[in-house]
């Protein structure tokens, strides 16, 4: 299956929504379910590891990200190291006018244990759901921002 993208323009620098759209701490003001998020290590290079916080099914649960691919401000990529629910998110930024930019996520998931029944049947339906309004409260939150 091919990942779960989405897309939105947004009326601020690509450099402004690459630094917010990447940066863990702020995962929570526009993703669904997240409760915390911070790097682990250098964040900057290669050796970084995002660590967020979900709530899911009542219980709040950590998950490991290592960053695999940075390239500010126009690509980031972090893959899921740990947990039955493994992550692969690619961000992409795209300068697209005077203070406009694109950005899009593409978010895939593979399953290990219990996970494996998890992705197909439920995980991937949410996130197609989620993906969108995620989007539009990014594109919401960078908006009202002044610069």
């Amino acid at each position: 299956m091919p990942p779960i993208l989405a897309t939105a323009e947004v009326d601020r620098p690509a450099e402004e929504v690459f630094a917010y759209a990447t940066d863990p701490a702020r995962f929570c003001e526009w993703q669904a379910g997240v409760v915390s998020g911070h790097m682990d290590g250098e964040g900057a290079g290669l050796c970084g590891r995002c660590i967020t916080v979900r709530r899911i099914g009542g219980a709040e649960r950590a998950s490991t990200s290592e960053l695999v691919h940075v390239d500010p401000p126009r690509t980031w990529s972090v893959r899921g190291i740990d947990g039955p629910i493994r992550a692969a998110v690619d961000v992409t930024v795209e300068h697209i006018g005077a203070d406009r930019s694109r950005v899009s996520i593409a978010v895939d998931f593979t399953g290990h244990g219990i996970g494996r029944l998890l992705v197909p049947l439920v995980v991937r339906r949410e996130a197609h759901k989620e993906m969108p309004a995620n989007l539009a409260r990014l594109k919401e939150r960078l908006e009202r921002r002044t610069s």
